[in-house]
């Protein structure tokens, strides 16, 4: 009896972080991918996910490319073969490659503005234990990801 007591205080004293969450929804024909995002997002009060998968289709893409001020628009048929990005209730940074009809591909960051075709399907990882939000910490001229601690 004495052992199985020790051994149920040890576990209460454990300092193992909760394992990660995980998180599946859809988004519809004509949503918006990078808000319906945000909104579940939200909505789940998520501190620090990331995207873990996404497929699905786009009508329209907005994209920013690298170290451009402005973003560029795409109209047509795409399949996502890429999204990943860290997520938050705090803000959320995404990054996106679409393939048209050729297979030709195209990516960068994700802007309002990509329409879903038929479906996006989205499994979200979640960290329990941390908290993301963005700041300007002067390592760039951009609200950067800082990784904070749950209390």
């Amino acid at each position: 009896m004495r052992g199985s007591f020790v051994v149920l205080v040890l576990a209460a004293c454990s300092s193992a972080p909760p394992p990660p969450r995980v998180h599946a929804f859809r988004l519809l024909p004509g949503q918006d991918l990078r808000a319906g995002i945000q909104r579940f997002v939200d909505e789940h009060g998520i501190e620090a996910g990331w995207i873990a998968t996404c497929v699905g289709s786009l009508t329209e893409w907005s994209l920013r490319f690298a170290n451009e001020p402005d973003g560029r628009r795409g109209a047509g048929h795409f399949e996502i073969v890429s999204l990943c990005g860290t997520v938050s209730r705090h803000g959320s940074h995404l990054h996106l490659a679409v393939a048209d009809g050729e297979g030709r591909t195209i990516g960068g960051h994700v802007l309002e503005g990509c329409r879903v075709y038929t479906t996006a399907e989205l499994v979200i990882g979640e960290s329990p234990a941390h908290v993301f939000t963005r700041a300007q910490d002067g390592s760039t001229p951009w609200a950067e990801l800082q990784i904070g601690w749950r209390r």
